[in-house]
């Protein structure tokens, strides 16, 4: 099992920060590669398409509104990977946020290194972006 990890601290209140993120399907409030996204079975699942027309298909494992974090997992989609778990997480932190961003998975046709690379790189973009839509 490899891992991916990435956080960034903003100087926005942890709240106002969930309140963009915490959406299961509020990724194109703020991911820019992430254009679209549509829920289905109740808000369970989530088909996203990405800037270059891949669909990738997530299911929410675990949503805490108190603890300001939701898990999921990739069903179908592009990533060399499987078995993958990953969790959005907001910490308040004095004035501002932390935003951590981590996952677990199994590479598949490439190396641990090539996807660990794969996913903090999206992380670290990802988070990048976050902080750039929260400056509007």
């Amino acid at each position: 099992m490899s891992n991916a990890y990435a956080s960034i601290e903003l100087h926005v209140s942890a709240d106002r920060v969930w309140q963009l993120i915490g959406g299961f399907d509020s990724l194109p409030d703020w991911l820019p590669f992430i254009p679209q996204s549509s829920l289905s079975e109740g808000g369970r699942i989530r088909t996203l398409q990405s800037v270059h027309g891949d669909n990738i298909i997530e299911r929410l494992l675990d949503f805490s509104e108190s603890e300001r974090s939701y898990t999921y997992t990739i069903l179908q989609g592009p990533a060399p990977v499987r078995d993958y778990q990953a969790t959005l997480r907001v910490i308040a932190d004095g004035q501002g946020a932390k935003v951590e961003w981590f996952g677990s998975f199994t590479p598949e046709g490439v190396s641990e290194a090539e996807a660990e690379a794969l996913f903090e790189g999206i992380y670290k973009d990802g988070l990048a972006a976050l902080k750039e839509s929260l400056k509007a």
